[in-house]
């Protein structure tokens, strides 16, 4: 082999860089374990809050040695920075896709016009967008041109306002105004961007990813580690719409009038069915205007509507009623109809009514403000003219957030607070329509300077959050989560111990094998895989590319790969030896055949887990980067480390090297197998296999379809003891209505619960309220005093309650839908046209894609015949779609090795019938049955250890491996055999 002192050169400067990006990793471990234990010690299991209590002291440990040097070259702070990347499912944490409402942004472009014909247009791009792949601002354009009658874009009252005065004129066309709408659209998308990015920074989470995805205003967010997840939806779906506004007080005779008159109203609106009975006031509480009017109302044999509900606000709120959580929903219902807001005394017609936020998940009452509003339902002040905010305490060292504001802001602020203090009222401090305080003020003349706070009963956290969202600006729209894959720490620690050991033993029965089937030369090509698990990781840790659970998946699989190749050069020089060559020129011979395979073999599969990596996102992403790597050094360790490692042994001496042991020596030798005989009995029996599927998926039970494909939410929750799904199951869809889904997933004691429920709402309220839901229903089978944050929140030894929730919604369900189907078609042009390229014969191709196609039959009729049979997940989403490529990349693998022997073989002897065909089956047996049963072992080592979110996937994989194997002899071969022999000559023929 030439060249052979570079290649040492690369191999040991390769192996040194990867030994050294790893060596960040192994440094923060060793340091965050010693955090732990230091933790341990120092806080008593016994105290109260003890999970946060230990945290703090970890921070604090690590807080205070990050900068020291370690080993002369790095620090942790640093070596954090640069260690290997775990995704959510190893470290727990959150990933979501946001949603950027263009339709906010358009409306704010518009300046909130009223035109009738812009507001039917944007109705009618909601509706089309429920149904289209196109973006929301084309949606919108087309149904305005499909209304717009005279109307036209640069209308006055439409985008020729104020705002857009300096790009768009009245003299505009409508193609004119487009592109400009367009570019504005986008800004406000990296606006928003930047915004979510300074958020994230200030959250405190290591290594966090944000990206845009294309020009569709969704952003993908991942947050690893983070344990506070609602916490975490929080500061991401906030627009930061800070509003400073004067109150009403509840002495306001016009709210008296009103509330009377809203309640005789709403008796004609609503009836009396259903109305709970009156709340019972204390004598104390009745001292205000609103407990007069109540008191003088004759309740006897009455049911009120509103008055029954609501209660007077405690003196020194400001504050007009207070309601119980329960009846909040109710209360703002009847403030919103027309029909009441029309009863609304003329002094205080625009009044706008918000909730105060609440200080908990254990708040029963919340107060209702009545802020002083106008036609244009603008606030005093904006926060726009926040220039900073900062966490600190209070006079009475609590919580709070100052804040400071520009010249003009101070101006503003002074005015306000002095019309507070001279009328009596509240200052309502309001972010993202809720109050968050509404303190008075004393100082004659107001507050100069711009200096204010917001107080309230907040955590630290909480205050740092506020002043983070605060500094980094508002968001320019609305910003829902439309997918969610939210995943507990204890459920990570779960999967690393999983994975690695099925890795470990995967990895041990491979190098085992060869040194059982190969003797010496195994035990070379072992070396060389070692070294190829080395470079795997150092590449992931150089590039930081994210390790998820199927990403150590693909390293296995990329094991099995290492092994083919590997199997192929053995192989190979087996045969030069055979033919009486020299051991030096039979490995040199060996591996020069043996290339074109390799490659051809890694080629195909590399193609489809490209395709893999351009439409997959999240853990499925991972799986092909590990994929992609993996087959790169696998061609470079198989070709070049095993061969130095082989012509080392083979220098000087003429050592004797043996490819076979005793055990191996003559097996799959001298085969005389007649598969084109056999081929019409394949036929026959895959027509059948296929066809029990086909009717299976059309006409039988069909596919399970995870959340993934239809949308909903899913949510896997573990208890102490065993449970009953059905029963479960029948208390579930009575509270969320029929289609909730409950199965046991892996252990008796854990189901997963999948449930459309309220698919098509967006919001933190409406998961709230789920798991409001979920938690009062679950909670009998739950231990007692269990809280329903113990039951959502995880923590790092977590053993019941929610282990990890997904969310998808509709719009985006569609869209992995069809990406997945983009991609295994994508997969197969592909691999058709290389097939091609390389082949020069179309009947090659068709041989290799009818192959692929009856692969990926036979997996969905048995995912659709035992979905509800097998006792793992067989849900077909996005995990699904990986393995159905990752059995394309394999099924094409074999075929690719056979088909080249085929090539080889023709070339060298002719046509001759079909014969020189089974003998070129016949020769790569050996190599085809030795891949397929490691790559099978090694499957079989991920399906039993590798945890259950892999099950279902591992078992597709190895379905695919058995067939995809059988069908590389028995239905390529014989098909490609078919087609081409029509078109050799008849002198050719036997």
């Amino acid at each position: 082999m030439q060249n052979k002192g570079l290649i040492k050169l690369f191999a040991f400067l390769f192996g040194l860089v990867s030994i050294y990006q790893l060596s960040y990793t192994f440094i923060t471990g060793k340091i965050e374990n010693d955090a732990e234990e230091y933790a341990i010690n120092k806080i008593s299991n016994t105290e109260d809050d003890y999970l946060s209590k230990r945290e703090r002291v970890e921070v604090s440990y690590l807080d205070s040695i990050g900068g020291n040097p370690i080993l002369g070259y790095t620090t942790y702070d640093e070596a954090k920075k640069k260690e290997l990347n775990k995704g959510l499912d190893l470290k727990g944490g959150i990933n979501v896709t946001l949603q950027i409402s263009v339709k906010d942004i358009l409306i704010g472009l518009a300046d909130k016009t009223k035109s009738p014909i812009f507001n039917k247009a944007l109705a009618d791009a909601d509706a089309a967008s429920k149904n289209s792949d196109d973006t929301y601002v084309n949606l919108f354009f087309e149904a305005f041109d499909n209304i717009k009658g005279d109307t036209k874009l640069a209308s006055p009252d439409i985008f020729a306002n104020k705002g857009l005065s300096d790009e768009v004129n009245f003299q505009m066309t409508d193609d004119e105004v487009k592109p400009i709408i367009r570019r504005k659209i986008d800004e406000s998308i990296v606006s928003a961007f930047e915004v979510l990015r300074e958020r994230i920074d200030g959250f405190g989470v290591t290594q966090p990813n944000i990206q845009r995805e294309g020009n569709s205003g969704r952003i993908l967010v991942e947050l690893p580690g983070a344990r506070d997840i609602a916490r975490a939806q929080e500061l991401l779906s906030s627009t930061a719409q800070l509003e400073f506004w004067e109150t009403y007080e509840q002495n306001n005779p016009s709210f008296g009038n009103f509330i009377v008159s809203a309640n005789e109203k709403l008796k004609s609106l609503v009836g009396t069915e259903n109305i709970k009975e009156p709340v019972v006031k204390e004598d104390s509480e009745v001292d205000s205007l609103l407990s007069d009017v109540t008191d003088s109302l004759d309740l006897a044999g009455q049911v009120n509507p509103l008055l029954d509900i609501i209660l007077p606000a405690n003196p020194g709120t400001h504050a007009m009623f207070r309601v119980a959580v329960k009846d909040t929903a109710k209360v703002g219902e009847y403030l919103r109809m027309p029909e009441i807001r029309r009863l609304l005394p003329a002094d205080i017609q625009y009044t706008k009514f918000l909730w105060e936020r609440p200080s908990s998940d254990e708040v029963e009452i919340l107060n209702l403000y009545a802020l002083k509003s106008n036609r244009s339902n603008t606030p005093r002040i904006s926060g726009d003219v926040v220039s900073d905010a900062r966490s600190k305490y209070d006079e009475y060292n609590k919580p709070a957030v100052s804040m400071g504001m520009n010249s003009r802001g101070a101006k503003e602020w002074q005015k306000l607070t002095s019309d507070a203090n001279i009328n009596n009222t509240g200052i309502a401090v309001v972010l993202d329509n809720k109050v968050y305080t509404a303190p008075g003020c004393s100082v004659v003349g107001g507050i100069s300077g711009g200096g204010t706070e917001i107080t309230g009963t907040f955590t630290v956290e909480e205050t740092k959050d506020i002043a983070n969202v605060l500094r980094a600006g508002k968001l320019p729209a609305k910003a829902e989560i439309i997918q969610s894959n939210v995943v507990g720490p204890s459920l990570g620690h779960e999967a690393i111990n999983s994975g690695f050991i099925s890795f470990l033993i995967a990895m041990a029965i491979v190098l085992v094998w060869m040194v059982f089937y190969y003797g010496k030369a195994g035990f070379f090509a072992d070396i060389a895989l070692l070294l190829n698990i080395l470079l795997i990781f150092g590449v992931l840790t150089s590039l930081s590319a994210v390790l998820t659970l199927p990403g150590i998946a693909g390293i296995v699989l990329t094991i099995g790969m290492s092994v083919d190749a590997n199997v192929l050069i053995f192989e190979r020089i087996k045969e030069e030896v055979a033919r009486g060559k020299g051991k030096s020129q039979a490995v040199a011979d060996g591996f020069g055949n043996a290339l074109s395979s390799i490659l051809d073999a890694n080629i195909t599969t590399g193609l489809t887990a490209l395709i893999l990596f351009l439409f997959g996102s999240g853990p499925i992403k991972g799986f092909a980067t590990t994929l992609l790597i993996g087959i790169v050094t696998s061609l470079f360790t198989a070709i070049f480390i095993t061969r130095l490692l082989v012509d080392w042994y083979l220098e000087g001496k003429e050592r004797n090297l043996d490819f076979s042991t005793v055990l191996t020596k003559n097996l799959f030798t001298n085969l005389n197998i007649d598969f084109l005989a056999k081929r019409k009995i394949a036929y026959g029996i895959s027509i059948v296999l296929v066809g029990i599927g086909l009717f299976s998926l059309f006409f039988g039970p069909g596919l399970q379809q995870g959340v993934d494909f239809v949308g909903g939410r899913s949510y896997q929750v573990r208890f102490e003891h065993e449970v009953n799904p059905s029963e479960i199951s029948s208390e579930l869809n009575t509270v969320f209505g029929s289609g909730t889904n409950v199965k046991t997933y892996g252990e008796a004691n854990q189901i997963k619960i999948t449930t459309p429920y309220k698919v098509d709402v967006e919001g933190v309220e409406v998961d709230n309220e789920i798991q409001d839901k979920l938690f009062t229903s679950l909670q009998k089978y739950l231990p007692d005093g269990i809280t329903k944050s113990d039951f959502i929140i995880g923590s790092d030894d977590k053993a019941v309650g929610i282990m990890q929730s997904i969310k998808v919604g509709p719009t985006i369900a569609d869209d992995i839908k069809n990406n997945a189907l983009w991609a295994i078609l994508g997969s197969l042009l592909v691999v058709f046209l290389y097939i091609l390229l390389r082949f020069r014969k179309w009947q090659f191709s068709l041989g290799a894609v009818v192959a692929v196609f009856h692969d990926v039959l036979i997996v969905l009729g048995i995912f659709s015949l035992m979905g509800k049979i097998m006792p793992f997940n067989m849900e077909i989403d996005q995990a699904f779609i990986a393995a159905i490529l990752t059995v394309i990349g394999y099924s094409l693998n074999d075929t690719v090795v056979v088909f080249d022997r085929i090539r080889e073989i023709i070339g060298e002897r002719g046509w001759h019938g079909g014969d020189n065909i089974n003998s070129a089956v016949n020769s790569t047996l050996g190599r085809t049955l030795n891949t397929s049963l490691t790559t099978l072992v090694v499957l079989l080592a991920i399906f039993v250890f590798g945890g259950e979110s892999l099950r279902g996937f591992m078992f597709a994989m190895i379905v695919g491996v058995v067939v995809g194997t059988y069908s590389s002899v028995f239905i390529a071969t014989p098909v490609m055999f078919d087609t081409l022999r029509k078109k050799i000559t008849s002198g050719d023929k036997k």
